[in-house]
């Protein structure tokens, strides 16, 4: 393993978390991984990182979290993104992440995913790494997550394969949202594996992706082939659903495998007051207003 080239490093960035605006299943690999076409996008929810790395004589990384359970599994994502990180470049590194989670674990919104992303990216700056080094990059956050690629620069894309294939959308409008998710986690391996093939839509119509960019996005566009699976597992899901279409979202869906619900208003007032109403009428949901965002890392 070879030395770091700086004596110490303190970085920060907020990790965003993202929605499924669509989500819907095209196949499924000999692997047993479902292909998607899904539409990713950054909002503006987020974890915040800082990170310290210094060189050392051999490589130490630890966690600091404001979810102690999280810190002590010791499998988390953004400590596993810094041990692939060391290991791809053959450094010898002390790294401590300070993490305060935000973003609902286990919810269909890219938390775990997002700190991975974000933790690569801060390691590439502080070691050096040039853009040369972005497929070694993008194998190490494959190896952690198949969504976990998009966050190492999250932007508006279209997103196909298991997730790992980006395209990025240019042009797509700001969304005010509102989100709320359920007091349970849903587990996205079962979800996938209770879902049959005849609930596969397919490719999203071109005609999808036009309206999207023109703001007009109706229930029509917003599918997600893996909520009727997960509302018929979790009826909860549900609920949230028709409780956001009735507090006025023009589109309102399950983001990934759940059990986080989105609604799309019309106007940052209406998402806010909506929030205000959904928070009263569901205390046992985390529930917030927000907006769909450019970039996601800044």
């Amino acid at each position: 393993m070879r030395d770091l080239e700086v004596m110490l490093e303190v970085l920060s960035e907020r990790a965003c978390a993202k929605i499924n605006l669509f989500l819907r299943v095209t196949g499924r690999r000999a692997d047993g991984y479902h292909e998607l076409d899904s539409v990713f996008l950054p909002i503006s929810l987020a974890d915040e990182i800082r990170l310290e790395i210094r060189d050392a004589a051999a490589t130490s990384i630890a966690l600091n979290c404001n979810v102690p359970a999280l810190a002590a599994s010791g499998i988390d994502l953004a400590t596993r993104a810094a041990r692939g990180f060391v290991e791809e470049f053959g450094l010898k590194a002390q790294v401590r992440i300070d993490l305060a989670k935000h973003i609902p674990i286990g919810a269909g919104l890219g938390g775990g995913s997002s700190d991975a992303g974000a933790v690569l990216r801060m390691m590439a700056r502080a070691a050096g790494i040039g853009v040369d080094a972005a497929p070694r990059l993008h194998r190490i956050a494959l190896a952690l997550g198949a969504d976990v690629p998009f966050f190492l620069d999250p932007r508006p894309s279209r997103v196909t394969g298991i997730g790992q294939v980006l395209t990025p959308l240019d042009d797509v409008p700001t969304l005010p949202i509102v989100f709320a998710v359920p007091p349970f986690e849903v587990a996205t391996a079962s979800i996938f594996r209770s879902l049959q093939p005849s609930g596969w839509s397919g490719p999203a119509p071109d005609a999808d992706i036009a309206a999207i960019l023109r703001n007009e996005i109706s229930p029509s566009i917003t599918v997600n082939d893996l909520a009727a699976v997960a509302i018929a597992q979790f009826p909860e899901i549900g609920r949230i659903k028709a409780l956001l279409e009735e507090l006025g979202a023009r589109a309102s869906q399950m983001s990934g495998s759940g059990g986080a619900v989105f609604g799309i208003f019309d106007d940052q007032e209406s998402a806010d007051r909506a929030a205000e109403q959904a928070r009263k009428r569901m205390p046992a949901a985390t529930v917030g207003s927000g907006r769909t965002v450019d970039a996601g890392w800044q």
